[in-house]
């Protein structure tokens, strides 16, 4: 979630001040962003999703992260994703960035969903090592994964309810229902104040 936009700042700058602050911002084309924690569900969510896939991240010698790793995406593009995975070995002992992730999600929220569909899309689609961009829902039992085709082809895949969501570029499927499991959700066409937890 945004919370404030800084002054410019160049690259080296950015670099250098961002590690000692207390928030994380993300940094794109000298605009300085700070960000904030989400709602519960969007942590519940990603959470869940990197418990799922973390015994089999190891297995191939991948190394998953959330929320706090940063990914370079161009020399003067820096983004927090809710949780990447990068199989590249280069990646493997990095420690101020992620530069070859494989997988790609982000949890959306009101507030973020049109950047994370838009602009964060389009600058993740330059990084050739990107297999996979995943979306999921923080209000609705919905996920959605962009798998890169031939070319500039990006092929479509929805899911919901009763699904087999499929990580290909992991060789990874696990129920939706598990990417949900306890994750409190706002019932759809009812009042505000109504909720569903996903058992």
């Amino acid at each position: 979630m945004v919370v404030s936009k800084h002054a410019a700042m160049a690259v080296e700058a950015y670099l250098t001040w961002e590690p000692s602050q207390e928030l994380r911002y993300e940094y794109v084309n000298g605009e300085v962003v700070a960000m904030t924690g989400g709602t519960l569900p969007h942590n519940d969510i990603a959470l869940n999703l990197y418990a799922l896939l973390r015994p089999h991240l190891r297995q191939r010698g991948c190394r998953g992260n959330v929320a706090d790793a940063k990914v370079k995406i161009m020399a003067n593009v820096y983004r927090y994703p809710d949780l990447v995975v990068s199989c590249d070995q280069r990646d493997i002992q990095a420690v101020d960035a992620i530069q070859y992730p494989r997988l790609v999600v982000e949890v959306l929220s009101p507030g973020t969903e049109a950047l994370d569909r838009g602009k964060k899309f389009e600058e993740y689609r330059t990084l050739p090592s990107l297999q996979e961009y995943g979306l999921i829902d923080s209000t609705a039992m919905t996920v959605e994964i962009y798998r890169r085709g031939e070319g500039r082809l990006w092929l479509y895949y929805p899911y919901q309810t009763g699904d087999l969501v499929s990580f290909d570029s992991l060789g990874v499927s696990c129920p939706i229902e598990q990417i949900y499991e306890g994750v409190v959700l706002p019932l759809a066409g009812r009042s505000d104040d109504a909720l569903v937890t996903i058992c």
